[in-house]
């Protein structure tokens, strides 16, 4: 079953961060969620197969021989299945020495002894001779979702025997799945009418004399293959099992250790189907310690004024009541009120209903340093700007303290993260049910809902207080995260101006060049064919065409991106040219789609930053992308071109006082590292050689080469240097000899060898990526030089493929992490000295290494040297950050 849900579900589709395919266990897991929820058994248990061998093949040595090489991908998949379901608390079986089937086949004996009904879910038709009135099969036909019950006239109808004559007949027609040869000439017509005829196997050995004709001749033949075949196709129903069928009883997941295996292998929707399937479980019953406190109603001064002074030095939850705004909005709420909770009162402050003197009073106590407790800090500190109002004194954010404790968890969503640590329903109705809430606030559910949510976040932040503590990161969240958030939030409510007018020429380019291809690759081939169609193109290639055959995949042959490049490398054929232009093209219309959609009515494009998507601690963006916006094609940077300097309201203008009127900015300026993650590299390792020369301002890539091909610098070529740098950067990810001969196009051996005598050149790197592998095998994390943890349990797996995925994730956290952290310290440097030097220019983007500022009139110099300056001292190396600074109109203008 895990082989069939590995080929329904496309490996390329299902892959971690770290490399490791998911396809099975996602399948399988899918599979077996729905069994339960259609069949709704009592019972559930699960048994595999093992590597080692069983008495079929020590019998047989051919038994099973022959079978295509299990894919690399498929590669840990079983063992991760079997985490998911001792997750689930579904028991696991295997015996040495025996097959799973024989595990199925004595479960079946047990269970219909004990007089209940049995379903067998296999793909292995030898489960067929198991099936009785109380036991049915479940064969799949297609994929895993069409598996239909098999009973004992599903058996006669389709091979003519009884399910107890099943293993007679394939003893005599043999199974090539299991390289067990039939008699020659006999098909399952001709072995049922014996088998009916005489009674079965052992009246057809009575009567072989009686058989005639070339069939008989063949069966007298091959009698002792008959007899093996029956021998070894005979499932066993005696095994002695280590858990009893009682211990099978279908309990209720174990929500913790499914919540961090489904992170893990970046489980979303197949996390909510668990859970909803299962329902809450009497441990996930929420602490008495988690009532909702009675609140307070607050609509005037001195109400508002003598609840604040209630509090103390009390931390405070806060959490908004509003109504979303669209998506091309920058504020992205538009606040009705304000929810604010301890852990022993709570209140309402109704915005649209508080008088003068308490807007003024609320006003100043969140400007104040009261400390406040938020979820999603970001997201309040624009929805309460849109509201002319400040938000200051935060000292905890439970969105990013969860992530920061555990980096790996797909979601932080407070209500995740409530049922998680807290094991509490966030929903108001879901609360009322379990006797904790009465808000008396007449039926306004978003009022109630605030409320909520602010309680839970105060309670969220306590729990995780202790967990940040031991995992040092308390110093991460309030000197790093949280002042980045309101920077974050500052950038995105400025957006980047776009020229429309830019992207509309670009939308009629992509366009024309798409229908172009189309037109070319029909001529080509001689008719039309729709190149977005895998199995049309998998019929032009391979069938009409004849190219080689591409990695093979459920529906045929693959199409992708990767199996297209390589297959265009080895055989430039005219059509696979068209193609990859209709494809690019494609790709780059959609990216200008997506940027017109998110056009606001400023004329500017306000993307979503987000700091708890990345386990290494990279930023990301979203709504749209712009760190996805491509550089490399002289296509996709004329995207880039459409991003322009623009009008706006100077962001600390405003907050300062200064002005509310808008400007005309003079220019655009970016600033990036050059070779960032190769100057950590150089840090981290000590290689006093790779320090020298970044020192010495040498080109790095042409520094190493003239050192591993033996030449002078000026001598190595370009391809040379070109090997260098894909190695240099190959080796942070914990790049193979394989996968740099596949990148580079080159032999396994001249890989091996450039990574050799690299390591032989260099040894303090070599050390040093060797040093930090075992360190985080002992210590379970990886750490920045800011601190910042990335946890990798799997370090110490026994199973190989998890061990070397979670290996190259620790080669690669420090370096990529730091380079995160600097760039993070660099813009909250740039961001204190813009403020303490009253200059209206704005930083707008942060696009990996790169950072967009838009300039005001005259402050051009001046912010060049801040931001230089800022971006330099952002970490104390032993190389010097290089900071690369460009101007220009345009976003592509002001490359370099």
């Amino acid at each position: 079953m895990a082989f069939r849900a590995f080929y329904a579900l496309p490996p390329e589709t299902f892959v971690t961060d770290t490399g490791q395919h998911t396809n099975a266990v996602h399948g399988f897991t899918s599979m077996l969620l729905t069994m339960i929820r259609q069949q709704k058994p009592s019972h559930v248990v699960v048994a595999f197969d093992l590597d080692t061998p069983t008495f079929r093949s020590e019998e047989y040595t051919e038994y099973k021989a022959g079978r295509n090489k299990t894919p690399e991908e498929f590669g840990g998949q079983v063992d991760l299945i079997i985490k998911v379901m001792d997750a689930m608390n579904v028991p696991t079986i295997s015996l040495d020495g025996y097959e799973a089937d024989d595990i199925i086949a004595t479960l079946a004996t047990q269970a219909e002894n004990a007089g209940w009904d049995t379903l067998v879910v296999s793909g292995d038709r030898d489960a067929f001779q198991l099936i009785t009135e109380k036991t049915l099969v479940l064969y799949p036909k297609k994929g895993i979702s069409d598996i239909p019950p098999m009973d004992a006239t599903a058996v006669q109808e389709k091979y003519f025997v009884s399910p107890a004559q099943y293993s007679d007949l394939a003893a005599l027609v043999g199974e090539t799945a299991d390289n067990l040869p039939g008699v020659p000439g006999v098909g399952p017509k001709t072995a049922a009418k014996w088998i009916n005829q005489y009674g079965g196997l052992e009246g057809i050995l009575e009567n072989l004399d009686s058989i005639g004709g070339k069939v008989g001749d063949a069966l007298r033949e091959h009698i002792d293959s008959v007899k093996r075949n029956r021998r070894l196709n005979h499932l066993l129903r005696d095994l002695d099992l280590p858990v009893p069928l009682e211990a099978m009883e279908l309990r209720h997941p174990d929500r913790e250790k499914v919540e961090e295996l489904f992170d893990a292998l970046q489980f979303k929707t197949l996390r909510k189907r668990l859970f909803d399937l299962f329902g809450s479980d009497e441990d996930d019953a929420p602490d008495a310690e988690h009532q909702v406190p009675a609140h307070q109603l607050l609509t005037e001064a001195s109400a508002v004024t003598s609840w604040f002074e209630s509090l103390g030095s009390s931390r405070v939850g806060l959490a908004l009541a509003g109504d979303s705004l669209p998506l091309a909005d920058p504020i992205g709420l538009d606040v009705h009120g304000i929810a604010l909770s301890t852990q022993s009162s709570a209140a309402y402050l109704p915005l649209g209903d508080l008088d003068a003197a308490a807007e003024k009073v609320l006003a100043d106590w969140l400007a104040g340093d009261a400390p406040k407790v938020v979820h999603d800090v970001k997201a309040a500190y624009k929805a309460l700007s849109g509201r002319g109002l400040r938000l200051g004194g935060v000292v905890d954010d439970t969105s990013i303290s969860g992530y920061l404790i555990q980096p790996e968890r797909r979601n932080y969503e407070l209500a995740d993260l409530s049922q998680y640590h807290l094991k509490t329903a966030l929903s108001v109705s879901a609360v009322k049910d379990a006797g904790q809430l009465d808000l008396g606030l007449d039926g306004d559910d978003g009022a109630a809902d605030a409320v909520v949510r602010a309680f839970v976040t105060e309670r969220l932040s306590d729990h995780f207080a202790p967990m940040l503590e031991e995992r040092g990161a308390q110093k991460l969240l309030s000197g790093m995260e949280l002042p980045l958030a309101k920077v974050l939030a500052e950038m995105e409510l400025s957006g980047i101006s776009v020229s429309k007018e830019t992207l509309d020429l670009l939308m009629s380019d992509f366009t024309e060049t798409i229908e172009a291809a189309q037109s070319e690759a029909y001529t080509i081939i001689g008719h039309e064919v729709n190149l977005g169609s895998p199995k049309q193109l998998q019929t032009v290639l391979f069938d009409e065409l004849g190219m080689p055959k591409t990695k093979k995949i459920k529906t045929g042959f693959s199409t992708d991106a990767e199996a297209l490049a390589d297959l265009t490398e080895k055989h430039p054929h005219p059509f696979l040219l068209q193609l990859q232009t209709y494809r690019d093209a494609t790709k780059l219309r959609q990216t200008v789609e997506g940027l017109l959609k998110s056009i606001g009515p400023d004329e500017r494009v306000h993307t979503s930053y987000a700091q708890n998507i990345a386990a290494t601690g990279r930023l990301s963006s979203n709504n749209p992308n712009l760190q996805n916006i491509p550089i490399r094609s002289e296509e996709g940077r004329r995207i880039r071109g459409a991003f322009v300097v623009g009008r706006g309201v100077p962001q600390k203008a405003q907050q300062g006082g200064k002005t509310k009127t808008a400007i005309q900015y003079e220019t655009l300026l970016t600033a990036d590292y050059s070779q960032i993650e190769m100057r950590i590299m150089a840090h981290l390792s000590g290689d006093q050689a790779l320090i020298q020369a970044f020192k010495d301002g040498e080109d790095l890539h042409r520094f190493v080469g003239s050192h591993i091909f033996n030449v002078e610098p000026q001598d190595v070529t370009s391809a040379m240097r070109s090997k260098v740098k894909a190695m240099s950067y190959g080796l942070v990810y914990g790049l193979s000899s394989f996968g740099l001969s596949k990148q580079l196009n080159i032999s396994v051996d001249e890989a091996r060898t450039l990574m050799k005598d690299y390591f032989d050149r260099f040894g303090a790197v070599r050390d040093y990526l060797r040093g930090v592998v075992e360190q985080a095998r002992l210590d379970g994390y990886t750490e920045t030089i800011e601190g910042r943890r990335r946890y990798l349990p799997e370090l110490t797996s026994d199973n190989r493929h998890l061990r070397e995925m979670a290996e190259r994730a620790a080669l690669n956290a420090p370096i990529q992490g730091s380079a995160a952290d600097i760039i993070k310290r660099a813009m909250l440097g740039v961001d204190a000295e813009i403020s303490k030097a009253g200059l209206e220019s704005r930083m707008l983007l942060q696009v990996h290494d790169e950072l967009v500022f838009e300039v005001a009139p005259g402050e051009l110099k001046q912010l060049t040297a801040l931001v230089s300056e800022q971006m330099a001292s952002a970490a104390d190396l032993s190389v010097p950050l290089d900071v690369q600074i460009g101007t220009g109109k345009s976003w592509f203008d002001a490359g370099h």
